[in-house]
Parts: structure tokens; sequence; C-alpha cells
């Protein structure tokens, strides 16, 4: 039977500030107009039909992208000098080209990018493949430079007209056509054709697979992940809490909460054994609690974002009180679990809940204007579409949401790949990350379309409009230490947009920049090669730093930035004493971690 969460009655109350002295009221909405005879029932089949269509196009809006390039075509086409310009440069690329395939031998016209891995191998630099790789690389080049060029155009074209390009220009690289690929024609003559069969049957496995909606893997919850040992303390309709066992004699009487990303599955802090954060941060003798969300479906449709906070969070901290008494808590929020962490800690300082003893936040943003890659496909015409395909379902697939990020990362996510498995036949070997990867969930209806419009496109809680119950929040009422960590190559939350949580709260933040990525750079265990951080702590009442500036003044250390929070989090603790019990008796444990929620398909 689930247990009922009670407010907590261990903290001590102070006044709520008066908040409408310096925050904004939030935007209303404006009212409905009434609608003619027969128009509901005429606009619901509109909905039908975009939701047929967001099915098909992975949830992306066609509009979007097709207005987008009418807006710059019809700047460029009033811009006569700017295209006589574009003329002149690519006559230049043009003669840059001849110049390369008239001497073969000298330094090449134009470099890869660092970070394009296409054309690696030593064959693209030998003739006829050079003269292949050259002639796009120039192209692209010209293309972007002119996609970049639309003077006067929306903030929305500037930012999606170079990337459709670029997801074009990707189609017709050399590197996706078999006869101009040196590494598939090597591996086609070594292997006597073997290679193309089987890529023929990866294309066959994938298709099962995404017929299917399965993933076939090696790796088992329960077993390879999420294995940490634990009990499941609590269970609502949203989430269910694991308190995991101690593996110390003693723990530090603060317990940490993790509040995880509801659009992953938990684990990915919890991977294997030697690379598991929950597991680590219980080695270093710390009783650790974390939220599993539960996987959504159709009857969680209008469940709210609040829902999350109150049901997620606020529930969380009620059990850890009955079990670990009136300890404070120290908080680490992940991606948008960071988010909703701070919009929690917001709404518990204004309210005079003094439950937590810090918070942490991993890969978070509390500001959105810089919001990353992502930003391309938030505008009204991309959002009124998802809310079309999202009431037909009542949710958004992980598939769905796929379809974003592969987009923005085609020539890793898509074409590397299929050339990888179906032309060269061979397999990635996978992980534990990929394995979870592939664990995809499904965001509600109502909580996906307002985490969506209220904060990465009105930017609600960086402006104070932002309600928690019945008032707006303020990042700055937030008293507790705070350690946030962003990651260098951070595709979905930038470190810089991590970092503007310095321009909302002037307490004690102390800030880490690890190498990696969103998800890599976060798992980042002890002995991981080739890793590295920065780290520096901004004392409470000191002046501010741009970005920039502290990058170039923060401590660079070789290795993992987790011993760096293990010793910060034992700093704002007491002294190790005899760990809680698993559960109590008002929270006996109703199974073993990692629990039934994480299992849901």
């Amino acid at each position: 039977m689930n247990q009922v969460t009670t407010p907590a009655s261990t903290y001590l109350a102070r006044p709520a500030p008066d908040l409408t002295s310096r925050v904004a009221e939030p935007v209303a909405s404006p009212p409905a107009r009434p609608a003619p005879s027969g128009v509901p029932a005429l606009a619901e089949l509109d909905r039908l039909v975009h939701a047929g269509e967001g099915r098909a196009s992975l949830g992306l809006s066609p509009l979007a992208p097709a207005l987008a390039i009418l807006d710059w075509s019809a700047h460029l086409a009033n811009a006569p000098f700017r295209r006589l310009e574009l003329a002149g440069s690519a006559l230049a690329q043009w003669a840059r080209f001849v110049r390369a395939a008239l001497d073969p031998l000298s330094r090449p016209a134009i470099t890869p990018d660092p970070g394009d891995h296409r054309f690696t191998d030593p064959a693209w630099k030998t003739l006829p493949f050079s003269l292949a790789e050259q002639s796009f690389l120039l192209a692209e080049e010209w293309w972007l430079a002119a996609a970049g060029s639309g003077e006067g155009v929306t903030r929305t074209t500037a930012r999606i007209v170079p990337l459709m390009v670029r997801q074009w220009l990707d189609v017709f690289s050399p590197s996706n056509i078999p006869w101009l690929n040196p590494e598939v024609i090597e591996a086609t003559r070594s292997t006597r054709g073997r290679n193309l069969a089987e890529g023929l049957r990866n294309v066959v496995a994938d298709l099962r697979s995404l017929v299917s909606g399965t993933q076939p893997s090696t790796f088992i919850v329960g077993r390879d992940l999420a294995a940490t040992p634990g009990k499941v303390v609590f269970r609502n309709r949203l989430m269910e809490l694991i308190q995991y066992a101690p593996s110390t004699a003693e723990v530090r009487p603060e317990p940490v909460l993790v509040v995880p990303a509801w659009i992953m599955k938990y684990y990915i802090l919890d991977l294997s054994a030697d690379n598991s954060l929950i597991r680590y941060v219980v080695g270093q003798g710390h009783t650790v609690f974390a939220i599993s969300w539960r996987n959504p479906d159709a009857a969680m449709r209008d469940t709210s974002l609040e829902d999350y906070r109150n049901e997620g969070v606020m529930a969380a901290l009620d059990t850890i009180g009955r079990i670990c008494g009136q300890q404070r808590v120290h908080a680490c929020g992940y991606c948008l679990g960071g988010t909703l962490l701070a919009i929690a800690a917001a709404a518990m300082a204004r309210d005079g809940d003094e439950r937590l003893a810090s918070v942490t936040l991993l890969a978070a943003q509390t500001d959105f204007t810089e919001a990353g890659e992502l930003q391309l496909f938030v505008n009204e015409d991309q959002l009124a579409f998802l809310s079309d395909l999202m009431s037909t379902q009542g949710y958004l697939d992980s598939r769905q949401m796929a379809g974003a990020f592969q987009m923005l990362r085609s020539n890793d996510l898509v074409w590397s790949r299929a050339i990888r498995s179906y032309l060269l036949g061979v397999r990635e070997h996978p992980n534990d990350l990929m394995a979870w990867n592939a664990d995809g969930t499904r965001m509600p209806a109502r909580m996906h379309e307002e985490y969506l419009r209220r904060l990465f496109l009105n930017n609600d809680l960086a402006e104070g409009r932002f309600p928690a119950g019945d008032a707006p929040v303020a990042l700055e009422d937030i008293k507790v230490p705070l350690f946030v960590v962003g990651t260098e190559a951070d595709h979905i939350a930038p470190w810089r947009s991590v970092y503007k949580i310095h321009l909302f709260n002037e307490g004690d933040i102390a800030f880490v920049l690890t190498s990696g990525g969103h998800n890599a750079g976060i798992v980042s265990e002890p002995g991981h090669p080739r890793r590295h951080f920065r780290i520096s702590r901004r004392a409470s009442g000191e002046r501010y730093q741009d970005p920039q500036a502290w990058a170039g003044t923060a401590e660079l250390r070789e290795g993992s930035w987790w011993p760096a929070w293990k010793a910060w989090l034992d700093e704002h603790s007491a002294a190790p004493a005899a760990p809680p019990p698993l559960g109590s008796k008002a929270c006996p444990p109703l199974g073993d971690a990692p629990g039934t929620y994480v299992q849901q398909r």
C-alpha cells in the first residue's frame, strides 16, 4: 500500500518574505475567444492531423524550418549586394579547389574541424578521395556562411537555417556514399563483401527493434546496472524513494537526496559498480536516498510540474525526515532534476522551511536564455505542434524526443553510426551508458508543455515569475551553500548557462567545470583516464566574475571531480555517527532497490 505524504513538522518556520517588491507578475494568458458553432470539432480534426504529422516527423514541426527558410530567402533576395558578395566567395572557393587539385602534394585548401571525424582515415588524403573531401568541405564552408548571412531575420530563423543547411549537407557528404568512401571500399575488398552482408543483418535487427520498441541489451537493471544495495522506502503515483544500505561503520548525519531528471531513468547516476556516483557517495560515508521517477502513461497526461515538486522532492524530504529525524539534507539535482530542485529550494526558503543543508546542481540550468542547441526547437510553432501531438497521446515518447537530439548531432548520432553499422558491418561495443541511453522514458503532456513554455520559452524562473504553491519563487532566497557543476562539451546545458546561477544568488557557490559532455562529464569516476576539472569558490557577498574570467583564474586539477564534491559535503556535515535504519516504522521497506518504477517500459 502506498504511504501517504504528510507535511514535516521538524523545521523552524519563519514568516514568508514579501515578494511583491521584486518579483514580476506572472504572464497572463490572453482570454479565450468564443468559437463559432462547429469550430471545436473541426479544430479537433486539425489536432489529429498535427498529431499524425508529429508521429511521422519524430515530434518536429515541419512548418518551423519551412517558415525559417522562407524568411531567410526573402531577406537574401532583398540584399543584391550580399548576393554579389556570396557569388564572389563561391568563385574564390572554386579557385581554392582548383589550386588544390593541380598540386595535390601541397597543403590542403581546407581541413576538417577538430570535432569532425568523417575524414580521419589516412586514405582520405590520397587521390582521388582527397578531391572529394576538399570539394565537399569547401562547399560546406560556403553554404554555412551563406546560411548565417540573413540580416534582419528573426532569432528563430537565425538559429534554424544554419542547422537545416548543415543537416542537408551531411546527407551528401562523400563519407556517406559507399563508392566515394575509401574505408568502405577497402572493407568490401578485404572481406569480399562480408561487411555489406553484416550491414544488412544490422539493418534488419534495427528495424525489428524499431517496430517492437525495445532494444536488446546484455546489461540487466538490478544486476549490472542500478545494483547498489538498498530498499524502496516510499512510493506514490510519481516516484519511488530508494534508501541505500550503508557500506561504512559510520556515516555523516546529514543524508544526501538525489533528484534525477524525469526525462531519463535515474540510474545514470548508478551505472556499473565502478562508475556509479551513488555507490561512490555511499562508500564515502553518507546515507543516500534517490528518487526513481515513474515512467508516465496516458493516464498521467494532466500531471504538472507542481505535482513533481510536491509529490517528488517534497514527499522525499518528508519521508527522509521520518527515517532520519531532524537532520538537514544535502540535496543534489541532475539536469532537469536540478532545475526542479532549485525551484523547490527557493520555495522552501520563501516559506521558512529549513530542512536543506546544501544544494548541488549537476549540469542544471536556472536561466534558459542560452540553453544550448535545444533552443532551436523551442518556439511557438514547435510548442503548438507538440501540444497537439501530446494531447492525443497524453505524453511525449522518448523516440520523439530523440529526434531533436539526433538532428543536433547528425554526424555523430546518425551518419557515423550508420556507416559503421550498415556499410562497414561493425557494431559498437555495448557499454553501460549506451544501455541506459536506450532505456527511454515518456513525459506527461501537461508537465512537458509547462517545462518548455515556462522555463525554456518564457524563462519564468530566472525572471521571478515561476510559481510554486500560491506565489512565485526567487532564486536569491536560497541561503544554503551551493555546489554547481558544468561540463565543457555540454550541448544540452552549456556550462556558461549553468554558471548563470551566480547572477541570481549571492550566496556561497562552489563552481566546477569538468571535461566531458552532459552525461560523460557527470559520470566521471576516479581513475577515469584523461579527465580534468576547474574549481573555484565564491564566498557569500563576493563580487561577480564573468565566465571567461572565471575560467582563466579557477584552479585546474587532473582527475575526477567526485572527490572534490565529497570533501565539500564533508565540510558542510557534522561528525560521523551510527547510520540510520533502512526505513522506519512509519516508512517500512516496500522492496529491494532498484524498485519497480525503473523497470517500466
